[in-house]
């Protein structure tokens, strides 16, 4: 069983992780639909409040595939910035540059993102990024070092704060997205509070 899929299982939704894998038959959701472990499938205990702050939590930190320290300092960061907590929280989510690289299409999933940043194979305005978690400002020009190994690709246009250019591979920020131009299934008022406890 990859790891990956346990951590679908574990929050009980498809987290897309694995990118189109996830919305193909072999999805351990589909194939096991219910909790990882020994007693995972008779497993129907009634969760805390504490719990589904938790579980929120964990989910958003698997979406993005963010570390828990990392996780931490946004939730701070957001907490000190101007404007509503939460939709400070989910805009430094999605200006990652893993992120925006796996919404666009260039990537499968956002695991595939990080690694290919990672590589250095992206540059932010002419310059060179190696940083997943890299933050994205408006106006930012975001395009691959080399063109050719993604002339297959084409760029999605469902993301409306990204502007995205399919033959030229270049993928502009319009504007910082609000909230509801993020379809990620999150409840982010659950993070903030299980971190203000």
């Amino acid at each position: 069983m990859i790891k990956a899929c346990k951590k679908c299982r574990r929050e009980g939704e498809k987290l897309l992780i694995k990118g189109e894998r996830c919305l193909s038959a072999k999805c351990a959701m589909v194939k096991r639909p219910y909790i990882p472990g020994d007693h995972g499938q008779g497993f129907h205990g009634k969760m805390s409040e504490y719990g589904k702050q938790l579980r929120e939590k964990q989910k958003a930190r698997r979406i993005y595939n963010i570390g828990e320290r990392q996780f931490k300092s946004y939730v701070t960061k957001a907490n000190t910035m101007l404007g509503n907590k939460t939709e400070n929280l989910m805009r430094l989510f999605e200006v990652r540059i893993d992120n925006v690289i796996a919404r666009i299409g260039f990537a499968n999933s956002r695991s595939d993102a990080r690694q290919m940043v990672s590589h250095g194979l992206f540059m932010v305005n002419k310059k060179r990024v190696k940083t997943p978690s890299y933050q994205l400002k408006m106006s930012d020009i975001v395009e691959p070092i080399n063109p050719n190994h993604f002339k297959e690709t084409s760029l999605s246009t469902a993301v409306t704060w990204l502007e995205a250019d399919s033959k030229k591979l270049t993928v502009t920020v319009k504007h910082l997205p609000v909230r509801e131009e993020i379809d990620t299934n999150i409840n982010e008022n659950l993070i903030i509070e299980f971190y203000s406890r």
